[in-house]
């Protein structure tokens, strides 16, 4: 599990250089990136909102963006309600919540374990993200096309090998597979975020059409065979 949280903390300080990087080079002062970096904690949000910024948008247009991109986060704290914590942690744990440490927290066997994942994660997450932001803001000047080195690719990269183990069972994986061909088709019509949402709909669905079949010890109408 250590290694697995050092290995998405790298890379989340990769894409953070790139990150910072991209935002200087466009314009943006060096400030910007990293002030995101720590109030926001959420690279996709982020990274949209950035790139509407300098290309003309309008704050109000950015902002609404990077909140419907963050929607996800809805039903990730529905997933993960017992390892956040109550009172003031609650707060921490709600701000240190991304991907990374809800699906590492998911892919551990008991209550203890998704606990010490999502935090020992979602907090190397909070320090690793600014630093690669700040890094990168500083950097910028110097790399024109931070792109370039492919450090974009990282993120993915390291998150798929976090979900491949959960591919085991049928209903993720058809779920899965379902929302993914969803948000590929709706992509190239639909604004940012929106594609996501769509594709955990088709997510939520899938599971709750499962949920209604019957159990191989029951039968139709839900009755023991």
């Amino acid at each position: 599990m250590l290694t697995g949280i050092a290995a998405i903390c790298l890379a989340i300080a990769m894409i953070g250089v790139s990150y910072g990087a991209t935002a200087v080079t466009s314009g943006l002062p060096a400030w910007l990136p990293m002030l995101l970096s720590i109030a926001v904690v959420a690279g996709g949000a982020e990274f949209v909102f950035i790139g509407i910024i300098t290309a003309g948008g309008s704050l109000i247009a950015a902002v609404l963006a990077g909140l419907l991109v963050n929607a996800r986060h809805l039903p990730y704290g529905l997933s993960v309600p017992d390892v956040v914590g109550s009172g003031w942690r609650r707060l921490v744990g709600t701000h240190v919540m991304n991907d990374e440490s809800v699906a590492l927290a998911l892919a551990q066997p008991d209550r203890d374990r998704r606990r010490a994942a999502y935090w020992l994660c979602g907090l190397g997450v909070l320090i690793a993200w600014p630093l690669g932001a700040a890094v990168g803001a500083v950097l910028g000047s110097v790399v024109p096309d931070p792109n370039a080195f492919g450090l974009d690719a990282v993120f993915p990269a390291v998150l798929i090998s976090l979900v491949l183990p959960a591919f085991n069972d049928t209903l993720t994986r058809t779920a899965a597979l379902i929302g993914a061909g969803v948000a590929a088709v709706t992509t190239p019509f639909l604004g940012a975020g929106l594609p996501i949402l769509l594709a955990l709909l088709a997510v939520v669905l899938v599971a709750r059409r499962a949920g209604d079949e019957p159990s191989p010890e029951t039968g139709p109408e839900g009755a023991p065979s």
